[in-house]
């Protein structure tokens, strides 16, 4: 029902900042929730922050409160993280995704049916 492609992810040094871009395909964009999440090596899958579907309301794991800002353009169909004074503990492969049973924000993991294929961001020390 919607594909989604991240693009942005790259090297950078600690200290530094990446914009992730997720856009998606399909005309209902904007009734998604929207998500992005990580998993580094070795470790499980972990919610990094969502977005409301209008995109007035926002949650944010405590690790990158402060850091990262999730934005959203439904004329663009496109969700966006901003990553500033990235850490080497964000190294990981970030995904975007998709719920359309949900609101949001807030949305439990299994809420979300659609996911992209990550794309790599590593921090250097």
């Amino acid at each position: 029902q919607v594909q989604l492609v991240e693009s942005g992810g790259g090297l950078v040094q600690a200290g530094g900042s990446l914009r992730l871009s997720c856009t998606a395909s399909g005309r209902t964009f904007s009734s998604y929730a929207l998500g992005w999440f990580r998993q580094a090596p070795g470790k499980e899958r972990a919610f990094v922050a969502d977005i409301s579907q209008g995109g007035g309301l926002t949650y944010y794991a405590d690790s990158v409160k402060g850091r990262f800002t999730i934005s959203r353009d439904n004329a663009k169909n496109t969700v966006y993280l901003q990553m500033n004074s990235l850490k080497p503990e964000d190294t990981a492969v970030y995904y975007c995704a998709a719920s359309n049973g949900w609101a949001g924000p807030r949305v439990p993991e299994r809420g979300y049916k659609f996911w992209g294929q990550g794309t790599q961001v590593t921090v250097s020390s």
